[in-house]
């Protein structure tokens, strides 16, 4: 393992991008290659006090703040913490996503999560991408109530932010963006503190965290399985290197987190119980979602910029009885959803990326190859329009915006809980699943509260809402207004 040093005040790392792997074939299967070039990886060693599986955006945060905080407290070192990836930094979803980053939850418990998650990304933000440009949430009417209760709780959690109605929610627009068209856009919530970050740049920086803090970083090693002992406890984390002894594993898998569910001895089915006293029995402990997103080249002489210049803000607009209409004035879909920020590092020149809800596919999915490479994620012929037609439908600037979509394959998908919010749990006594319900990206701060609970023993309290057990105890989640399974 090479020693290239503790990162200094001020950090200095760099971004060599160009070298970035081809994707490879594996047992007949080309696999997404990591995001980014990785460099001194380590072989497996026999045994390890931390075991932490997948290099996405909750494994290498968790490996690289759990091996400072042992280091920080003299409780360990780096080097007790093995890091295990198939491929390497980000070749699941974390290494396509959006790269949204936002506290707009109405499940209010979730709003701890992203203050403690921005306080991270605020940490570094030149080495972990970081753009604070704000974050803008518009409704129609019927989400006022909700947007109310959710301006609350982030006041409450100490994650201010501004809620606008009605003529205000119009002017607030128009002062930001003075071409924008505010019909039916009758509320508005604006987060400070909220922005989007370079999926690419994230992984970089945080694999080179791991790397000065002493993570013995194993890439190109798949996990196959878990030596289990007859209380459950896992003894050894089988791989295609060999097993490796531990004494703790974190699981952050993201879209195959249902495999190591299964192996770890999970339950594929359970009864839902919510707080009115319904039950639902007999659902999936996991189902996938194909997401539908893309991106734009920005026109000549376009930009996303506010009225005073600044970069525009991350916008997200729902007007749930809103239609959009194609060019043939046939019905796309009957409401507006979208999503939406500046993108060039993504789209290779000016441009925007964005989306909108992701299509529910069931309990299975073929997860290999991921992403673009897999023919059966790729985004549905409708969307390109769709997603062009709701942005000219808000602003006056994207207007015939459909010849500058980016023709190229966008896809992936996420494996969502029962109630589509985020299990933070123990399956087994030394075995902490991290399943994001494919919110993962903005949540980096989930590994800087597992690293503190696996070092300091107790759980956070940002962390407890979200068990596994909340499902038979009646805490199930659910009380959202949208017709997105994100919100």
């Amino acid at each position: 393992m090479t020693n290239i040093g503790r990162p200094a005040e001020g950090q200095n790392q760099w971004y060599p991008f160009m070298d970035r792997p081809a994707p490879s074939m594996v047992d007949g299967f080309l696999q997404n290659p990591p995001v980014v070039p990785v460099h001194d990886f380590d072989p497996l060693p026999p045994a390890a006090r931390y075991v932490v599986v997948g290099a996405g955006i909750h494994g290498l945060s968790t490996a690289y703040h759990l091996a400072m905080e042992l280091e920080r407290t003299g409780k360990g070192a780096g080097s007790d913490v093995v890091l295990i990836d198939k491929a390497g930094p980000g070749a699941g979803a974390t290494g396509l996503a959006c790269g949204c980053v936002r506290n707009f939850y109405m499940t209010g418990p979730l709003h701890a999560i992203l203050r403690a998650s921005v306080e991270v990304w605020e940490s570094d933000p030149i080495n972990l991408g970081f753009q604070q440009v704000g974050y803008v949430s518009i409704g129609e009417a019927n989400q006022t109530e909700d947007y109310v209760r959710l301006n609350e709780s982030q006041v409450a959690n100490g994650y201010p932010s501004d809620l606008y109605t009605d003529a205000d929610a119009h002017r607030f627009l128009k002062e930001l963006w003075p071409d924008f068209k505010t019909e039916n856009c009758d509320v508005v919530l604006h987060e400070h503190r909220s922005g989007y970050a370079g999926t690419h740049m994230v992984m970089w920086g945080l694999d080179q965290k791991a790397r000065q803090w002493g993570v013995q970083r194993c890439y190109g090693v798949a996990v196959v399985g878990y030596d289990l002992d007859s209380s459950g406890s896992v003894t050894a984390v089988k791989t295609t290197a060999g097993e490796i002894r531990c004494d703790e594993v974190v699981v952050g898998a993201g879209a195959w987190t249902p495999q190591h569910w299964e192996w770890l001895g999970g339950p594929s089915t359970l009864d839902v119980h919510y707080p009115d006293g319904h039950v639902d029995r007999g659902m999936d402990v996991w189902t996938y979602w194909r997401l539908l997103e893309g991106e734009i080249f920005m026109p000549p002489g376009v930009d996303y910029r506010t009225a005073d210049g600044k970069d525009g803000p991350v916008l997200h607009v729902e007007l749930m009885d809103t239609p959009v209409y194609g060019s043939d004035g046939e019905v796309i879909q009957d409401y507006v959803y979208t999503y939406t920020r500046y993108a060039a590092e993504r789209v290779g020149a000016p441009g925007l990326q964005g989306g909108t809800i992701p299509i529910r596919m069931g309990p299975d999915a073929r997860t290999d190859p991921y992403g673009h490479l897999n023919d059966d994620y790729q985004a549905d012929d409708w969307f390109p329009e769709y997603y062009c037609r709701t942005l000219g439908m808000l602003f006056e600037r994207f207007e015939n915006l459909e010849p500058y979509y980016k023709q190229r394959r966008n896809g992936g998908i996420g494996a969502f809980t029962p109630d589509n919010v985020p299990i933070f749990d123990h399956l087994v006594d030394n075995a902490f699943v991290i399943a994001d319900s494919n919110h993962g990206f903005k949540m980096i701060g989930v590994g800087k509260l597992t690293a503190s609970m696996l070092v300091h023993g107790n759980k956070p309290e940002e962390l407890r809402p979200f068990t596994y057990g909340r499902y038979a105890a009646g805490d199930t989640f659910g009380d959202r207004n949208s017709n997105c399974p994100w919100v």
